[in-house]
C-alpha cells in the first residue's frame, strides 16, 4: 500500500514539466504571441498609407497598424505560413494606395492558402501579434522564424534602425 507522502512525491513529481511549460521553461523559436485583436483584425483591407514613428515614416494598414516585410521572403512571395503567419498576419486583400504612398510600387502575391497578400516594392507585407496599437512598432528588428522583421518606408526601402522607448532601449519588444 502506498504511503500518503510518497503519492504527494509522485503527484509532485509528475506536475513538475506542467509548472515548468506554464512558468515558462524550455525554450522555443517561437515567441509567445500577445493577445492583439487589434493587430489581427488589421491583416484583411489591403488598403496601405504612411504614418510617423519614432522610425520615420511608415507603412501602415488601414486601421493604423504598422506593416512589415520579413527578410526571409524572396522574389515577391511569402515564406511565413503556420505558426508564422499566427504570429505575423498577412495584409489581405485588394491592394489600394493611401495618403503617402507611390501607388506603383503598391502590388500583391498569391499566398499558399490562395489568399491575395498585399506587397510593397515587391515586399510581402504583414501585421504583428504584438503591437496591440496602432502606431506600435515592437516587431522592428525581431529575429523569429529564421529571419528578421523590419518596417518599410513609403519609398520602399527596408527601415532597419531600432526606435527608442520611453525606457531609453530599444523598440525591438524583445
Amino acid at each position: 500500500m502506498t504511503s500518503i507522502p510518497r503519492r504527494a512525491a509522485l503527484t509532485a513529481l509528475l506536475a513538475l514539466p506542467l509548472l515548468a511549460a506554464a512558468c515558462g521553461g524550455g525554450s522555443s523559436s517561437a515567441p509567445v504571441a500577445p493577445s492583439a485583436p487589434a493587430a489581427a483584425a488589421a491583416a484583411n483591407g489591403g488598403t496601405v498609407a504612411t504614418a510617423s514613428s519614432p522610425l520615420g515614416s511608415i507603412l501602415v494598414a488601414q486601421n493604423g497598424m504598422t506593416l512589415y516585410m520579413f527578410a526571409r521572403d524572396q522574389g515577391g512571395q511569402s515564406a511565413c505560413s503556420g505558426a508564422c503567419a499566427k504570429f505575423w498576419p498577412p495584409y489581405t486583400g485588394t491592394p489600394k494606395a493611401g495618403s503617402g504612398l507611390t501607388a506603383s510600387l503598391l502590388g500583391s502575391t498569391m499566398r499558399t492558402d490562395g489568399s491575395t497578400q498585399v506587397t510593397y516594392d515587391g515586399h510581402p507585407l504583414y501585421t504583428y501579434s504584438g503591437d496591440p496599437s496602432p502606431g506600435d512598432t515592437n516587431g522592428q528588428g525581431v529575429s523569429t522564424f529564421g529571419a528578421l522583421w523590419w518596417v518599410v518606408a513609403p519609398d520602399g526601402k527596408v527601415v532597419k534602425t531600432a526606435a527608442q522607448s520611453s525606457s531609453g532601449g530599444t523598440g525591438y519588444g524583445y
